[in-house]
Order: C-alpha cells, then structure tokens, then sequence
C-alpha cells in the first residue's frame, strides 16, 4: 500500500517537473501560442534582418525569427567595444566569428555554431558521412513565446536577453593574461546598451557587469572599483553574403591569414585547402588590364583623430594602391573622414574605421584586425586602432622593461597568430631615433619627418593585416647593409615588405640618414597583393607562374612561427624581429656603435623640463636597441636557412641550408664585444646621476627608486645566452651537423668561454662580468648534468667547463686582488656539483 502510494507519487512529480526541467523542448510544436503582434503588443519594434521589440518599462528584449531563416547559415562575429585590460580585453579587439544556425524543436529554437573546419568532395560516397565524429555545438534553446501563421511562412518570438546577457556566445572573461585578475559573476546590471538593426545584419551592444565581492587582486587606476568591473562587447550577426565571390586556396610560399579547411576526402599527405583571407573586388571593366572596382575598400579617419595627423594616415592607407595597381586594380582603397555629424559611429561594422584612444596602459601602438565569412574566406569587415600614446614619450612598455623579457620571447603561452606588437616596437624605435637625431642637432623639420614617416609606416602595416596579409618577419634581408641607407636605392621601402617587425633604419656613425621607415609598400608586398587579388590568378597555372617567383630574394616570407625564439620555434635567423638587412651582423654592429656614440651625449641634449623620467626612458630604450642587436647576432649560431620551396620549382637552393661556420664565428665575435665585453655597456657617471623616476605620491612605496643598471644588463646578456644555450639551439648544431653544418657546440662554447672569461685573466672583472660569469657557470652546470640535454651536449658542456677552470690555473692566485680571488672562488664553488 504505501510501496503504490510513493510511486504515485513519484508519477505525480515527475508529470509536474518535466515540463520545467525540459524547458523549450518539453513543448509540442502543435501547442497553441498568441501570435507575435498580439504578445508584442505596446512594444517598441524595430524591423531590420531581425525584428526586434523592446519592452519600454523594463527593457527587455525579443527576438522575431522567420521560417525561412531557420536552418539558413548567419554568420555571428563579436569584438570588445570598451573594457579593461585587467578583465583580459581592450577597446577594438576581435574575438570570434563563427556560423550560426536557428532549428525548430518542439517549442523551442536551437541556436546552434557549426563546424566549418572540414571539407568533402560530394562525389565521393564517403561524404554521406561527413558529421562522423565531428560535433556541432548547440550554445542554447530559446523558448518560443509567440507564432504569427502567415501564407510566406511562420515567424517566431523568442527572448533575446537569453541569447545575450550571459556568456552563451563567447566567453567575455578574458584567458588570464599579464594584466587579469578574477572579475567575479554576472550581474543583474547586465544590459544591452545599444541595438543597431539593418537588413543584412543587426548589431546589439552589451554592457558584461561583474562583480567579485572579495577581490583579492589590484587593479590599475582604470579601474574605479575592483568589485565591479564592465565589459562592453558587440555582438552581430549578418546574413550569408550572395554568390559571386571566388575563394583563393592559400601557399606556404606566401603569407595570408587563413580559414581552415582540411578535405577528408583527400589522399594527399597535405589534404588542406584553407582559404585566404581577402576583400571582395571586382573590376568594373573585366577585359582592362587595370580597372577601378565596382566597390572599393573604404577607410574612414574617425573624427577624433587630431587633425595634424589626418594626412600621414591617409597616405599610410593609400600606399596600398602601388600593389593594387599590379594586381589589375586602379583606387582599390579610398579614405574619407567620419563628419563631425555623422549619424553612425566606429562600431557600425558597415564601416571600416581608423580609431584613436588614449589608454592608461596602451595594449599596443597599433592594432589591425578584421572578420570574415568562414566559409570563404572573404573579408566583411575591419577596424583599426591607434594609441595616441605611439607618439609621446609616455609608455608603460619601456618604463617597466628590466632587459629579461622580449616581445616573441615570452614563457609559458602560445602566440597567437594575429596578434601584431608593430606599434609598440615603432614606438621604442621612435624614442630612440629621437635621442639619436637630437644628438646629432637635428632640426625640426627632421624631426617632424621622422614621426612622420613613422606613423605612415604603422598604418600602411595594420592596413597590411587587414587586407589578408600576416607578417613577413624575412622582409627585412633583403638590402645589404649599405643599400637600406641609399634612398635612391630604397626610394622610400627600405625593406621587401612593411609587414617585418624592422629595427628603425637610423644611419651609422659618419653615414648620412637615408629612410626612416617605409612610406611606399615593399617587392614582397607587392607580390603577395598580387598573389591574393590578380582575378587573372584564378587561373592555377598562372598562379602556379607566380607563386614559382618565391625563391627570388625579395619575395622571401616567414611569419611568426618562424621567428627564431627562446622555445625553438623557429630556426631561419633572417626570420626574425628588429633586425635589417641581408648581413644582420654588419648592421647590428653599426647599431650598437650608434647606441654607444649617443648614448654619452644624452644629458646634454636632454631638453625635458618637468623631470628627467624621460631622460630614464630613453636611456633604457638605447639600452633595449643593444639588447635588440645581440639577439640579432645570437640568432645567427646554430641557425638554418629555411626556403619554402615547390618540388619541380627551378632554383638552386635546398630547402634546408645551415648558416655558413664564418657567418657563425662572425656573429660570436660581434657579440663579444657588443654584450659580453666589459666595457659592453659602459655609460658616464653623471648621466647615471640623472636618470630618475618622476615621484608620485607613494607610488615608489615598497620599490626603492635607485636606477638597477647591473640587473638591466645581465638580463640583456641573459637574453643572448638563453638562445646560445638552448636546448633548441644546441640540438639544431649537432642535427644540421649531418646535412653541413661544420661549427659544432663544442667549438661555439669554448668561444663563449674567451668571450666571457678571456678579458679578466689578471686584473679584477667589472661587477657586470661579475655576474655574467656566475650566470654562464650556473647554466653550464645545468647544462652537464644532462637536463633535458642530450649526452652529446653534456660532452660539450664538460670541456667548457674543464676549459674556466683551465683558466684559473695560468696565474697565480696571489698576484690577484683579493675581490679577483673571492669571485673565482665562487665560479668554483657553482661548478663545483659536477666533482
């Protein structure tokens, strides 16, 4: 009796629950709902490729999807609107785009993101098959609240405040960063802001509110109160652009961002047919070997930016035409200005738009995103961003540099593939071209063209990425050391592409200034233009044709993940960053000259007035160029030549070549003298007197203000013996060993010894060679006890280590100082743990 009595009751339950905890789905398509126009009664609406209706007494939100938009593709992109950068966002920055589908089931419309990664030729019967083991993710179900029947079709009302004021979409908490802390939960303040409704897409803008009751992170001054932290994201959504646009498959002998797409149907060992990322132009004459565009990609200079400023970047914007021109197109990019009285604004993705801000800690100097269409590849839209912080002496970046960490140098994250630092690294190179030209009694004008040519050389790069192309780290090789000074050779391109990360060309001591920077796009970029908007090039053989002209010099291309780095990542050393020119040596030696010709001078051509904190950040910026320069040296022991070559392409280089044993031993000499050597970074007194911190308030509370030189240069000399002691590196030496290289780790440490022990054989070592020495004694044991170190290379590190204490034996220790006695004594004691 009572066994009956709880399983009726369990029933009973269940019959009450189940609509609850079933939610949409637990509804029949069949039931009866009011229709839209009688449940939206009193609303606000707004028609657009979305009706939308506001409740005017509480602002909520609905949503009026038509039958026939069910199951059609939308393609759904957000990018932060305004934020912090401790919630792991700024203003400007693109976040996802994705494919979106609404579905019908039961009383409920799914919001589903399709995968767009894989492709199936559909001749193929195999392709019956194509969700195998690929998963759809379905984000929501949005309950149906009301149905207009009509002869067209149905159309449904759901909520959108359950689509957008949580974090169905994308995740609005930024991954943790160098800046994040944690922001807490979602609040009831969370609100759409803004609701732009057009035809072909819809705009809403969110206002993310967190709270954290108990934050136990601090915050910089942007942030009010650390319990309470706002987030603004745009999210859109836009309909499938019409037929018409030819998808281009992207080369690895060209550098494009990329939809990915990987054919399973394929037998090839490289099945990947990934889609380069372009704008969509067409000619207006078809049969004109060059043709205006029906359309043209149109910039607008936001109406906040500095008029003194509008005409460099518009420049920057319109040097683009050069490669246009050779790809078939006449005035392929326009720029106008956004009226004063414009009734849109920056975040309209209708328009592509120069912004400015000025940011308490600026994300970067520059930034140039865009978004496509998934499924093509085509462009639908970009912004960029400018920090008006670029062009002033203020910046966090320089003033916390301690010389230990590098741009591409970073520990413990992956890099992501469109992240572009080109302002940040333009405007350390600004400070110090600075310096040096006020050294040298430049005049105003000079001046004025150096900023000049500086900011049309930052905007011509982040247009750069928002016409498809990704870096090209390799463009900067192509000059001999000589000819990137001759502007009559340069004629204003003094690398092959303005996409490199490039050292600012400052002439040599007693050489007259050539370009400062780029003003005209580069062979490279001409090239790659060509490569990825030439309509002639649909067809494979001509394309084929062009893509064979990558084994020319100015052509060469490697991107991010080829940069030589501390992880190995990468092994080519003309792909790297802040260097120039076909002999990287050469110029970096000149570099470092220079560093040291101006460096003396620096207080007298000092000419601030508040305080010397700039005197301080341009001191360490000439520091950083030197740190820069050796890396540049370093990066070209244990190097390989890399070439992105074709099978069947006519050249007569090898995919792999390892950097010639001179080359090598020509690089260790120059980082002897420019990081090693004890007068490496030696600085005149009275200008180390001087180059102090502005006080404010009790911000030196806990950090004493005094300059910390010797730690500035043991992490620059670190910087260098991280990569010559790598395990990557040392690996690389004796692998490329079996296919030519001739100069092994044994050899390159026992000239690291000379470099850094050779000098202070009598007499007592400076304190910087002091602690490079405990430094190198402390890595070599690491190095010979194996950890993660090959035996071959612990042989290597034995004989270094039997070669300092070698050393120690050819002088008497009683004719030393006794401080001379007291150091050996403890490089001993360090490699000491291998008796």
């Amino acid at each position: 009796m009572v066994k009956s009595w709880l399983v009726s009751l369990l029933g009973l339950c269940v019959a009450v629950m189940l609509p609850m905890l079933g939610g949409a789905a637990a509804q029949d398509e069949d039931e009866s709902y009011p229709s839209v126009e009688e449940a939206m009664e009193g609303m606000e609406a707004q028609e657009g490729l979305f009706p939308i209706y506001k409740n005017p007494e509480n602002g909520q939100l609905f949503l009026e999807i038509a039958e026939d938009q069910l199951g059609e593709e939308f393609i759904a992109f957000n990018y932060v609107e305004n934020s912090v950068l401790e919630a792991g966002g700024f203003r400007g920055e693109y976040g996802s785009q994705s494919i979106l589908r609404f579905n019908r089931h039961y009383g409920g419309i799914e919001v589903t993101k399709v995968n767009t990664s894989f492709l199936f030729d559909q001749e193929n019967p195999i392709a019956r098959a194509a969700d195998a083991n690929i998963s759809d993710a379905i984000l929501t179900s949005l309950e149906i609240i009301a149905v207009t029947e009509g002869e067209a079709g149905d159309t449904f009302l759901v909520s959108a405040d359950d689509l957008l004021l949580d974090e169905t979409l994308t995740m609005v908490r930024g991954l943790p960063g160098p800046f994040s802390f944690e922001l807490g939960d979602l609040t009831r303040a969370t609100k759409v802001v803004d609701i732009r409704n057009y035809p072909e897409n819809v705009d809403f803008v969110v206002d993310y509110v967190f709270y954290n009751a108990l934050p136990f992170d601090r915050a910089s001054e942007a942030v009010t109160d650390e319990r309470s932290v706002t987030v603004t994201v745009q999210h859109s959504f836009l309909a499938m652009p019409d037929d018409g646009y030819t998808p281009r498959i992207d080369d690895y002998r060209v550098g494009y961002f990329v939809d990915r797409k990987t054919v399973l149907t394929s037998d090839s060992a490289t099945p990947y047919n990934d889609l380069v990322n372009r704008w969509r132009l067409v000619k207006k004459d078809p049969e004109a070997e060059v043709s205006d565009p029906v359309e043209p990609i149109t910039w607008w200079i936001e109406n906040t930016t500095p008029h003194e400023l509008r005409d460099a970047i518009r420049d920057g914007v319109l040097a683009w035409n050069e490669a246009f021109e050779a790809a078939g197109f006449s005035n392929a990019l326009e720029v106008k200005v956004q009226p004063d009285d414009a009734d849109w604004d920056a975040g309209d993705i209708r328009y592509n738009v120069l912004r400015w801000t000025s940011s308490p800690i600026p994300p970067f100097g520059g930034y140039g995103p865009s978004f496509t269409n998934p499924r093509t590849g085509e462009i639908l839209g970009a912004d960029i961003m400018l920090e008006l912080s670029y062009l002033f002496a203020y910046d966090r970046v320089v003033t916390t540099f301690d010389g230990s960490a590098l741009p591409f140098e970073g520990k413990g994250h992956e890099h992501h593939g469109r992240l572009c630092m080109a302002g940040h690294e333009k405007h350390a190179g600004l400070m110090f071209s600075t310096a040096v030209l006020q050294a040298a009694g430049a005049n105003e004008a000079d001046m004025k063209e150096l900023v000049r040519q500086s900011l049309v050389s930052l905007v011509m790069h982040e247009v750069g990425h928002t016409l498809g192309l990704s870096h090209n780290m390799k463009g900067s090789s192509f000059y001999g050391p000589d000819e990137v000074h001759d502007p009559a050779v340069t004629k204003g391109a003094p690398s092959a592409s303005v996409m490199d990360y490039l050292a600012p060309n400052l002439a040599p001591v007693g050489v007259e200034q050539g370009d400062f920077d780029h003003t005209r796009v580069g062979g490279y970029d001409i090239w790659a233009i060509d490569f990825g908007y030439n309509p002639d090039l649909d067809d494979p053989d001509l394309r084929e044709a062009h893509l064979a002209k990558s084994s020319e010099p100015v052509n060469a291309f490697g991107n991010d993940a080829d940069v030589v780095s501390w992880w190995g990542s990468g092994v080519d050393p003309r792909t790297n960053v802040f260097d120039q020119s076909s002999d990287p040596v050469a110029y970096a030696t000149d570099r470092v000259e220079l560093v040291r010709s101006v460096i003396p001078t620096m207080l007298d051509t000092y000419e601030g007035e508040d305080s010397y904190e700039a005197l301080r950040d341009r001191y360490y910026t000439a520091l950083l160029q030197q740190t820069r320069m050796g890396l540049v040296m370093a990066r070209q022991i244990g190097g390989v030549y890399v070439e992105r070559i074709k099978p069947g392409q006519e050249t007569d280089k090898a995919p792999y070549t390892p950097v010639p044993r001179a080359k090598q031993r020509e690089a260790m000499a120059a980082l002897a003298d420019a990081i090693f050597a004890p007068d490496a970074f030696e600085a005149p007194e009275e200008l180390l007197q001087h180059i102090q911190m502005q006080r404010r308030d009790f911000d030196f509370f806990g950090n004493s203000e005094d300059p910390k030189v010797h730690a500035f240069v043991l992490g620059s000399q670190r910087s260098a013996l991280t990569h010559l002691l790598s395990e990557a590196t040392l690996t690389r030496m004796i692998d490329s060993e079996l296919y030519g290289n001739n100069y092994s780790p044994t050899e390159m440490l026992l000239e690291l010894n000379e470099a850094i022990f050779g000098r202070d054989l009598i007499g007592a070592p400076n304190d910087f060679r002091k602690n490079l020495q405990i430094e190198y004694a402390r890595r070599l044991v690491i190095m010979a006890y194996g950890y993660r170190y090959p035996p071959a290379l612990q042989s290597a590190a034995f004989a270094a280590v039997e070669d300092i204490r070698s050393r120690f034996t050819l002088i008497p220790e009683f004719f030393l100082p006794v401080e001379t006695r007291a150091h050996r004594a403890a490089v001993r004691m360090e490699l000491s743990w291998l008796n």
